[in-house]
C-alpha cells in the first residue's frame, strides 16, 4: 500500500540547524534502502501556490498566500504493509523536528493513497 505524508509546519524564525538536515538525510537514507520511501520533496510556500474550487457549480481559482498558520510545507510517498508502518516512519521524522530544531511546531497527516487494486472491475 502506498501512503502520502504531508507536512505542515511553522517555522521559528531560525533556518533548520544542520544536524536536523542531516538526520533527514540519513531516515531518508534508512527509508530508502528500507524499500519503504518513494519520493519526497519540499513544497514552495502558499505565496506561490492557487487553490481551485468548486462551490454551490461555480469555480473558482484563488492565488495564495492563505491565511492557514502553517503552510503546507513538503511531502513523502511510502510503498509500506500498512498504515502502522507509514505512520512510524512519520512518527520517526517528526521526534527528529521535535528533538533538533527547537520552537519548531508541525503536523503531519499520513493518507493512504488508492491503487487500482482498491476498485472493483466494471462490469
Amino acid at each position: 500500500m502506498r501512503y502520502l505524508v504531508l507536512l505542515k509546519g511553522t517555522t521559528p524564525g531560525t533556518p533548520p540547524p544542520p544536524e536536523l538536515m542531516a538526520a533527514i538525510m540519513q531516515l531518508g537514507e534508512d527509508a530508502t534502502a528500507a524499500g519503504a520511501l518513494l519520493d519526497t520533496a519540499g513544497l514552495a510556500p502558499s505565496a506561490d501556490s492557487a487553490r481551485v474550487t468548486v462551490t454551490g457549480g461555480a469555480l473558482d481559482v484563488l492565488d495564495g498566500p492563505f491565511a492557514e498558520t502553517k503552510e503546507m510545507i513538503s511531502y513523502a510517498l511510502y510503498q509500506v504493509r500498512t498504515k502502522a508502518e507509514a505512520t512510524e516512519w512519520t512518527t520517526r521524522f517528526m521526534k527528529l523536528h521535535r528533538d533538533l530544531w527547537p520552537g519548531w511546531e508541525g503536523e503531519a497527516e499520513v493518507h493512504r493513497v488508492f491503487g487500482p487494486e482498491d476498485f472493483s472491475p466494471a462490469g
